[in-house]
């Protein structure tokens, strides 16, 4: 889905730059425009790498990210999308602005999921 997402946002002409959240850190926050986050639900919660990622920055950036727009992004089994509202309810934690509704899929992303993904992309960009 991320790829697919950056995929979409270089077409529409963005600069974009993909990271894994064990590589993300404060600055890459702080230094974009826009910022999709993404994670699968593991037991109703966010991948452990991307709270830990949240724990590694939020002490730096949670005074600087006011009005930042974001999204989030993310895969399901039969729990719904639990962990994309525990990232949006950090993100309004950092009184970042949600710019469009957060992307969701059932399971492993089929090619006509992945497609939404790039047309996601395309909107995150414009």
């Amino acid at each position: 889905m991320a790829k697919a997402i950056a995929e979409g946002s270089s077409a529409a002409g963005a600069r974009v730059v993909l990271k894994k959240a064990v590589d993300a850190v404060d600055t890459d926050l702080l230094n974009c425009d826009v910022v999709a986050i993404g994670t699968p639900n593991y037991f109703s919660y966010m991948a452990g790498m991307v709270k830990d990622f949240f724990d590694r920055v939020w002490i730096t950036v949670r005074e600087k990210m006011a009005d930042k727009p974001y999204v989030a992004f993310g895969t399901y089994g039969g729990g719904g999308r639990q962990a994309i509202d525990t990232v949006e309810h950090i993100c309004n934690g950092l009184k970042m602005k949600l710019v469009m509704e957060s992307l969701a899929v059932q399971r492993k992303p089929t090619p006509e999921n992945l497609n939404a993904c790039k047309e996601f992309g395309k909107k995150l960009a414009t």
